[in-house]
């Protein structure tokens, strides 16, 4: 019998883990890129004072003249950038009381907003420094014109920037925006070179692990660095468990993962760097927070205080989108087992199923929008299509649902024939041609 050990690793200094942590918050920040911003303002000042080409005589400029403009400049791009910055207020504000938190993850990442703020950072820099070398016998005519050409380059982004948050932060083009990020990480999680399977069973069956590494810091689980844990079980001939899936959260000392191993000990340094832990979730390989988003502002519009379940419909909308992006990609397998090139098998992941998907989409929307006749007929309608583009082995799940949402039609619906209204599928929820039904259990 081997005698189990535990052992609490620490992540290396430069681990994958470390690396992937700072990635996520650099593309967080709302400071790097205006950072950059203002040092290429700068830099560009430089060479404007280094190397001055002229310019005709109609682009020139006296000092009084020049040193009006940038200072103008300079102070118009401080009240803009202000102004942003409101914009920025107001969307933490909606987005944590109508939308949902979780959003804002993707609200700090949007590229417009930073190249909107180092537009403004920089031509601020810019100007700034160019005031600085005005001189009654030298004055830089050329970067004062480059500094209007920047000012007018920066108005035009600011009214690109305004369109965007008046159009896509409605809940429909949140949604739209969600589904298509989320799409985007199955295929690229479908894309990675790492072959791999599903399965239904466990590998290591009856066999106890002879060591659990364990997390020092602990917070939920970001990404799983397979190909890492890969090379690290073939070095060393074991067998690596993963005990946590992506998106779980994880407290400081839980084991994460099991090996099995009869020869040599795996270092448990590179397994933990092969695990990157956060304070919450991300988007990134986690298709599902991205389900989980958009569910909570669906159920957030069908609360009391609001009651607006069309905007639940749309969401729903949304998410039968993601839905069926991931269908080619999901069975009912609640393990992903990845093999070296002679078979045996070397790490062992948890995966979600499709049934894991559908609940989550599915149940919460169900809960609290079993009173809406707009949402029962929606979720009817969608899970419909569902059934017919499921792998055979997937349909219980979708029909298990579809028999749960009619006891919900049927609690909040006595009347019989309020209840057969209801039960008939609508993709826009009331008034569609309402041509599918099967919220009884069936299609």
């Amino acid at each position: 019998m081997i005698e189990r050990q535990v052992i609490v690793a620490r992540e290396p200094f430069l681990s994958w883990a470390r690396r992937f942590r700072a990635r996520q918050a650099l593309g967080n920040s709302l400071w790097f890129v205006p950072l950059l911003g203002g040092l290429l303002g700068v830099a560009l000042a430089l060479i404007d004072a280094w190397r001055d080409p002229g310019v005709p005589p109609e682009w020139r400029y006296s000092a009084d003249t020049a040193s009006g403009v940038l200072t103008a400049i300079v102070g118009a791009m401080v009240g803009l950038f202000g102004f942003v910055v409101t914009i920025g207020v107001l969307v933490v504000q909606m987005a944590t009381g109508t939308l949902s938190p979780r959003f804002m993850r993707l609200w700090y990442r949007d590229r417009l907003q930073k190249v909107v703020l180092g537009c403004f950072v920089g031509t601020v820099a810019f100007a700034f420094s160019l005031l600085r070398r005005i001189r009654d016998d030298s004055v830089p005519s050329l970067g004062v014109n480059v500094a209007g050409l920047m000012f007018g380059v920066c108005l035009l982004l600011l009214l690109l920037y305004l369109n965007r948050f008046n159009h896509n932060l409605r809940p429909v083009g949140i949604g739209a925006l969600v589904a298509r990020r989320g799409l985007r990480e199955v295929k690229v999680l479908a894309g990675s070179r790492l072959s791999f399977e599903r399965t239904a069973a466990n590998p290591v069956a009856g066999r106890s692990p002879s060591l659990l590494i364990c997390t020092r810091q602990g917070g939920a689980v970001q990404a799983i660095n397979a190909r890492r844990l890969m090379a690290e079980a073939v070095r060393t001939d074991c067998v690596l468990v993963v005990n946590s899936s992506i998106g779980d959260f994880v407290r400081p000392g839980a084991p994460v993962v099991s090996v099995y191993s009869t020869g040599r000990t795996p270092e448990a340094g590179a397994i933990a760097g092969s695990i990157a832990f956060g304070y919450e979730r991300s988007i990134e390989e986690d298709p599902a927070f991205a389900m989980r988003i958009m569910v909570d502002i669906a159920i957030r519009a069908l609360s009391p205080a609001v009651n607006d379940p069309t905007t639940a419909v749309q969401l729903i909308n949304y998410i039968e989108v993601l839905l069926c992006g991931l269908v080619p990609y999901l069975d009912s397998a609640g393990r992903i087992v990845l093999r070296n090139e002679h078979g045996a098998v070397r790490v062992v992941l948890p995966a979600r199923t499709f049934e894991d998907y559908l609940r989550l989409a599915v149940t919460e929307i169900r809960q609290y929008g079993g009173g809406s006749v707009q949402v029962c007929r929606r979720l009817t309608a969608m899970l419909s299509s569902l059934h017919a583009v499921v792998a055979p082995e997937c349909r219980p799940a979708v029909e298990a649902e579809l028999a749960a949402l009619g006891r919900t039609i049927a609690a909040h619906f006595p009347d019989a024939d309020a209840r057969v209204f209801v039960e008939r599928g609508d993709r826009q929820g009331i008034g569609g041609p309402g041509v599918t039904s099967g919220a009884s259990g069936g299609t």
